[in-house]
């Protein structure tokens, strides 16, 4: 559920993390799940059409509209609700301004986003199946489902995104400088999310689980 703490704002769970009050009620799980997968479906695949700028931005009265259109029981959705929501999501997936709303990443649809592309990481990461792996390091990875390939900060971030559609997924190391200098920029999207449109050969290697066995103790990154 979200909740609303009169001194520190949103927060997610029962009890807000910094003072410990019960705060004010605005969704619950079920709620926040069912406007998630709206907002997905907007923003991010351009479901009911909306008019979205080259960044992905949509108004927010729009996706309101949308949204309870969709749902008749939301006729209480508010904008407030959906920067609840934007504002405590673990991964960035969203951004939000007073007027405009937009995904910071999962596009399905060509867009022609600007990116953050300095102080990228060294390495990042992609999770692939056995029988990808021989592909990814002879032609390197395209875009499959979503209009660009998304790499992940950590080598465990890329595990726990692969575990959600493979399983024991092989994780391959991205060397960034290469993927840059074949004239590939990378861009940060989101926390733990960066953007590429293509990551040639070159810059594809394997990792070695065994280097990264210090990262697991350090918890959840997001």
């Amino acid at each position: 559920m979200i909740r609303e703490c009169e001194d520190h704002g949103y927060f997610r769970h029962d009890r807000c993390p910094l003072c410990g009050e019960e705060g004010k009620f605005l969704m619950s799980d079920y709620e926040v799940e069912k406007i998630g997968r709206s907002l997905a479906g907007i923003l991010r695949h351009g479901k009911g059409n909306p008019e979205m700028d080259s960044q992905g931005n949509v108004a927010v009265r729009d996706v309101l509209d949308l949204i309870r259109g969709r749902n008749p029981r939301m006729t209480w959705l508010r904008a407030r609700h959906l920067e609840a929501l934007v504002d405590t999501d673990p991964k960035g997936r969203y951004a939000m301004t007073s007027s405009k709303i937009r995904a910071t990443y999962g596009h399905t649809i060509e867009l022609n986003i600007r990116l953050d592309c300095e102080n990228i990481p060294e390495e990042l990461f992609f999770p692939a199946t056995d029988e990808e792996v021989d592909i990814y390091l002879e032609d390197g990875i395209k875009p499959t489902d979503r209009a660009m390939v998304h790499l992940s900060l950590t080598y465990h971030d890329a595990l726990r995104a692969g575990s959600v559609r493979m399983d024991d997924p092989v994780i391959m190391l991205i060397d960034s400088d290469e993927c840059m200098d074949a004239g590939y920029d990378i861009g940060k999207a989101a926390r733990t999310v960066y953007l590429c449109r293509y990551v040639p050969p070159e810059a594809v290697y394997i990792a070695e689980p065994s280097d990264y066995e210090d990262e697991a103790s350090d918890g959840p990154e997001e």
